[in-house]
This record gives C-alpha cells, structure tokens and sequence, in this order.
C-alpha cells in the first residue's frame, strides 16, 4: 500500500484545486496513467501515476483544495507491499501510508475515538470549522464525500437560509480562488501609485486594430524607458532588466480573469501580433491554455473600455513593475491647432510599482506612447 502526496507543480502555489478525477476506487492503473485534473492559478494540469497499481482511496473531490505535498491518493501496489520499507518523504511521488481507525467524533467537542464505537463519520477540519460557524451539528449531516467523509456540500445542505432568500454565500472556485490570493499578495507587496492622461488618436484610420496599437505603443515606451520592462523581488531588493518583452494580455471570463502572455513581441509585425492575441483568446475560452502561456509577462495590458470606464486603478502583480490601463474611446470637443473641434480621445491609465519606477520614468513612458498613438516624433510636445 502506498500514498500518493500532491507534486510541487513548480509555480511557487501552496495548493491546487481538484478539477476533474479519471479513475475511481477500484481502478487498476498504469505509471503515467493520468489520474486527475488540478486547477493553479495558471492552468489545468493533469496528474499522471508514478507507479502502477490498484486505487484504494481518493482525497478530495472535485471542488476541494488539497495542498501541495498533502495526500492525493492511496493505492496498492505489488512494487510496495512491504510498507516498513515504503519511503517516508513526503514529496510529490510516494510517501509514506498511515492508517488508522481514528476517525473525527461527529459533535462540537471533536474528540478522536474509534470506528467501531461510532458511525464511521470523517469531517476534515476545515468542514468542521464551517459546520461550528453555521450552527450544524455534524451527527446530523448525511455525508456523501469518499467513503464516508463530510463535505462542505453536505453542512451547506442544512444551513437554513435568513430574511433575505435572494442571499446566495459560495466558496471561491478555480480562477476566482487564485484570483483573490494573488490580488492580495500584490496588495500587501507593491506600492501601486497610477498616472493617468489622454491620447488623441483622430489620426487613426476608422479600422485600426487599437489593441494592436496599444502593444506598439507599449513596445515605444519601454524602449523610452526600458525601467518598465523590468521584474523586482523586494526580498532581496534587486531587479532583472529584461531585452526581451513578454506582454500580458488581461482576458475576461466568466471564471474569472486569465492574463495569457504574448511572447518576444518587440520585432513582431501587425499580423502576427493578431493571429498571436487570436490564438491565445481561443484558448482561453475553450480552457486548453497550456501553463506556459500564462507565464514570464514583463508589462501587462488591460483594455478594459472595450466595457465600460475611462480610467482605473489598474493593479501591478509582481514580480512585474508596469501595467497599462486603457479605457472607453470617445468623442470630446478639444482645441486642435487654435480651433474647437471633435476629436477621438483615449484615456490612459499607467499604474507602476513606485519602490523601483520614479515618477519622472513613468511619465516619460506614458509620453512615448502618446505620441506613438497620436503619430508624433517625440513624446515631450
């Protein structure tokens, strides 16, 4: 018998979602067999089998989180039958099985005892703390969970609804888990300061591809100052400058938000950039994105008028410094060579980590890109 624990799968997360299992109790497995589907904060990742093997246990159903290095599923294997000599790391491939009849007493005081003298009720600890928090006494609870095992479903089942039916509370999925996580890490790490101005981009034929232009006129930026290409670890207070530029391209959906990475873009033509931002937003939308197009970004672009808003405090994740905000194009009356006149206005909001980014870079960034977008030779006039 033996215990397969949840790999590392090197993107520095603490846990992963369980997404989708293909094997099932009872299944007789092959090495490299997949045999379940996680969701990161990057991708959906497929698992596959380090040894062959008959499964005797699943750890979470699809719904749950399990951490990094915490069990994920036990198996009986003929290549480990002596479990004296199973190896007791408690890695990514096997560790060690421990079993036991201790089970958690389905009441508030929570006190172990043994299967015989109980039902055979398992609640996780996490379970157990949103049963207390609701009110639910878990002998009450019908679990559904692996054999025998409380869900959160299961206690949500008896939660009896307030005054105000219309109410609905839901744990955080997938995209949206992660989502939160890293919106705080970025909260708590970078000092988010967010210059705004206008460009005036009449000068545009009506059928410009503006996303398009925003990435080269992001590409004229950085070449004014190269400081907003850059990544900051603020453990060890040092920067990597990068030559390369690798644009995040931030997509909305329904799960959430997905900052697929459009690679070595500073010599990539109009088309190609196109048929790159195509592929990429297909794969989003079919959820087959491979982890790899969602990492390395150096500057990240957010065209959030194409809803609705001018301006926003776009939010810097790090290890990147710069991100671009562009909102809602419209029609303003301006001053334009000495006359009144109508012109098409886009507003532009830069948010830059200010530990590594002056104010004077983050302008003159901002400038470069003006005049790129409003066919200027300079981004001072």
């Amino acid at each position: 018998m033996s215990i397969f624990h949840l790999p590392d799968l090197g993107e520095g997360l603490a846990e992963a979602e369980i997404h989708e299992w293909y094997v099932k109790v009872g299944d007789e497995v092959k090495v490299d067999q997949p045999l379940v589907s996680v969701e990161t904060a990057k991708a959906l990742v497929d698992i596959p089998s380090p040894e062959s093997g008959r499964i005797v246990k699943l750890y979470g159903q699809p719904g749950e989180f399990i951490n990094t290095h915490a069990p994920l599923l036990e198996f009986s294997s003929d290549n480990n039958t002596n479990k004296n000599n199973v190896n007791k790391d408690k890695g990514s491939v096997v560790g060690q099985l421990e079993e036991s009849d201790t089970i958690l007493k389905a009441e508030e005081n929570i006190e172990p005892i043994q299967s015989a003298k109980t039902s055979n009720i398992k609640v996780m600890p996490a379970v157990r703390v949103f049963a207390n928090k609701h009110n639910i006494n878990l002998a009450t609870v019908k679990p559904t969970g692996t054999q025998g095992q409380i869900t959160i479903e299961d206690v949500e089942k008896l939660i009896k609804p307030d005054n105000t039916p219309d109410n609905k509370e839901e744990t955080l999925h997938g995209v949206r888990h992660f989502m939160a996580i890293e919106m705080a890490r970025a909260h708590q790490e970078v000092v988010n300061v967010t210059l705004v101005d206008e460009a005036d981009i009449t000068s545009l034929p009506d059928k410009t591809d503006i996303t398009v232009s925003l990435i080269q006129a992001i590409i004229t930026g950085i070449k004014a100052e190269p400081v907003l290409n850059v990544w900051y670890d603020g453990k060890i207070k040092k920067r990597i400058l990068h030559n390369a530029i690798h644009l995040g391209l931030a997509m909305d959906t329904a799960e959430g938000l997905f900052v697929p990475v459009l690679k070595n873009i500073l010599n990539q033509s109009p088309k190609d950039l196109r048929t790159e931002i195509n592929r990429l937003k297909k794969s989003v939308q079919l959820r087959t994105i491979a982890k790899e197009d969602l990492q390395g970004a150096t500057f990240t672009l957010s065209n959030f008028g194409v809803f609705a808003g001018r301006y926003a405090t776009v939010m810097v994740v790090p290890p990147a410094v710069g991100i671009l905000g562009c909102g809602r194009i419209r029609e303003c009356v301006r001053v334009h060579e000495g006359k009144i006149a109508i012109r098409r206005i886009m507003p532009l909001s830069l948010s830059f980590d200010h530990r590594v980014v002056t104010g004077g870079e983050a302008s003159r960034f901002l400038a470069a890109m003006m005049a790129h977008l409003e066919g200027r030779d300079d981004g001072l006039s």
